[in-house]
């Protein structure tokens, strides 16, 4: 297998090194070439013909945003985004990832980090991942999926969803065709750094109908609304009284994951008197497939659904969904969000 040939634009001529240093340390991976602007990475890309490009969000002359959209439009292929955790950066960061970037790694101490090596590994596994990532011009043309009829056993229903590598955009395509109606709660983990959750879930807000925040502990869970856990804890539903609370915590990471989808969605199988709804969308590793069988031995009438490979950017979380058995359907993203309105709404058409 040849190396993954990676090119990086980064103004900084020490993050250039030392990110090259990083990269280069592993045998998986051949950096092509390093750029000190957008302009210079776009015709670096011409020039060396990478299979993946790393791309710093604050830059002079083109910065990150705009070099993202010529690439996307120009010659797509698979790009990871490095910025800073600040409020401004984080905000570049999702909207990178909307217009396509595959995934966005935070730099530990703003736009110099004299101490990237402490996340070396991070670096050149999310590197190695999103080089496997399907990168499209257009968009596949949508399709109908067909539902089965599921009927309601309980008054309330819960929606989660729990997805990762190329999470963001497919949460825009699902939330923003929920109705304002929508009647029941969605909880979501998306496997994000701390601090762009937050930007993550402002972002889906502006763009959605129904209401979408990053979660808090303790508070009540809301019909219509969708919760994101923030980075860096796990988030779980509990009970209280006649009512759903989110509880936030600290509890060691699961493969490296915090939050962890098997978190949530193992809460959600000790839920009483609910009907359950368990999405698990685009995402590398198995995070999700030990809560589904959870869920389902609670619950065996709970529905669980997986994102179709086509659609995926990464099909490794929905993959490991349908290896457990106890997927009742497998739909296309572009019919996602119909999808779940219709079950939830008990009006999903017989196979």
């Amino acid at each position: 297998m040849s190396a993954i040939r990676v090119l990086i634009i980064e103004d900084s001529a020490f993050m250039r090194k030392m990110i090259t240093d990083i990269l280069a340390s592993d045998s998986r991976i051949h950096v092509v070439g390093t750029a000190r602007n957008g302009k210079d990475g776009l015709d670096k890309i011409k020039q060396r013909s990478p299979d993946i490009v790393t791309l710093d969000v604050e830059m002079p002359v083109m910065d990150g945003i705009e070099t993202l959209e010529r690439i996307m439009t120009i010659a797509p292929l698979p790009v990871v985004m490095l910025s800073s955790a600040t409020r401004e950066g984080t905000q570049k960061a999702v909207q990178a990832i909307s217009i396509g970037a595959v995934d966005v790694i935070a730099k530990p101490s703003g736009a110099i980090s004299l101490d990237i090596e402490t996340i070396k590994q991070e670096i050149i596994s999310k590197v190695i991942t999103a080089a496997k990532a399907k990168i499209s011009k257009h968009p596949p043309i949508s399709q109908h999926a067909l539902l089965s009829n599921k009927q309601q056993t309980y008054e309330n229903s819960i929606v989660t969803i729990g997805t990762s590598t190329g999470g963001p955009r497919a949460l825009q395509q699902v939330l923003t065709a929920l109705p304002n109606d929508f009647p029941a709660p969605v909880l979501i983990v998306q496997h994000m750094p701390a601090k762009f959750t937050k930007s993550l879930a402002d972002r889906l807000d502006m763009l959605s109908h129904i209401r979408v925040k990053e979660a808090t502990h303790g508070e009540l869970v809301q019909k219509g609304t969708a919760y994101i856990a923030p980075g860096d804890y796990h988030m779980k539903a509990r009970q209280a009284g006649m009512s759903l609370a989110i509880e936030l915590t600290q509890e060691p990471s699961e493969r490296g994951h915090r939050p962890a989808v098997n978190v949530l969605f193992e809460s959600v199988a000790s839920l009483r008197q609910i009907n359950k709804f368990a999405i698990v969308l685009t995402g590398m590793g198995q995070d999700g497939a030990r809560g589904i069988q959870a869920i389902k031995k609670a619950d065996p009438k709970a529905v669980i659904i997986s994102e179709s490979e086509e659609s995926t950017v990464v099909y490794g979380m929905p993959s490991a969904a349908v290896k457990t058995g106890h997927v009742n359907q497998v739909i296309h993203l572009n019919s996602m969000g119909q999808t779940i309105n219709d079950l939830i709404r008990g009006r999903g058409r017989n196979q």
